[in-house]
């Protein structure tokens, strides 16, 4: 039976790790710890201000750990560049605003239409992957699916946050169930990923076509408590009773 993809974004370990300038916690131990608790992937987005994953980190992941890993990035010259040498499984371009704390919201692809095609179309020449960060419209997805992605990442990020409010979470959720359609009909691969922690990750894991579920500040938080390796397999362990709920619906 598949079980949902579960990526690790270890982003909150390198910002830890940097507030001191030290390398305490070490960002390849607890990639290892990740690997034992039964993480798929490993989610590193550099940024372009590299405040926190560093270029050495992608590089160090790649050579040591069992893991595929997903780069979370812009659509720069300088990001391809380091992609084309870093060569990682897969990669989500991302939009990025210097301002902003965390990514907060999806590629607007109608908008850089032009730069995706080219960057799909040198990434996937290298072996790698290529799936777009986007909001929760069809609109989008046709267009990711014209650029010949393999599929996208969906941004629950607004999801996460209405969660509490069962009428809005109720109209987000019929957002991404279309989606997860649109997505089964042109043949993308859905993820999802910003946001989702152990309680508001159940409503989704039902969605048809559901591959990867990318997770960070959530496991790591969780992680203070239990271990990294538990937290993992906590989350591991959900994705797998979800999906089996599923199959049987």
């Amino acid at each position: 039976m598949k079980v949902i993809r579960l990526g690790l974004n270890m982003d909150h370990v390198a910002t830890l790790r940097n507030a001191r300038g030290e390398n305490d916690p070490s960002l390849l131990e607890l990639v290892f710890e990740a690997q034992d608790g039964g993480a798929d992937l490993i989610t590193m987005h550099l940024r372009e201000d590299r405040r926190h994953i560093q270029d050495e980190d992608l590089f160090e992941v790649r050579k040591h750990a069992k893991l595929p890993i997903n780069l979370e990035m812009a659509m720069t010259d300088e990001m391809l560049a380091i992609a084309l040498d870093l060569k990682p499984h897969s990669v989500c371009l991302v939009p990025e605003r210097r301002q902003e704390l965390t990514t907060e919201k999806g590629l607007n692809i109608g908008e850089h239409f032009s730069r995706l095609q080219q960057f799909t179309e040198k990434l996937q020449g290298a072996g790698i992957a290529v799936f777009p960060f986007v909001e929760a419209n069809t609109a989008d997805l046709k267009l990711a699916s014209i650029a010949h992605c393999q599929g996208v990442e969906i941004h629950t990020g607004h999801y996460a946050r209405i969660w509490k409010n069962p009428y809005l979470r109720k109209q987000e959720l019929a957002k991404i169930q279309r989606c997860a359609q649109e997505c089964a009909e042109l043949g993308l691969e859905l993820h999802l990923g910003h946001g989702l922690n152990y309680f508001n990750i159940y409503d989704l894991l039902s969605l048809p076509g559901l591959e990867e579920v990318n997770i960070g500040h959530a496991i790591i938080a969780r992680a203070l408590k239990t271990g990294l390796q538990n937290a993992v397999s906590e989350m591991k362990a959900i994705l797998r009773q979800v999906h089996d709920c599923g199959d049987r619906d």
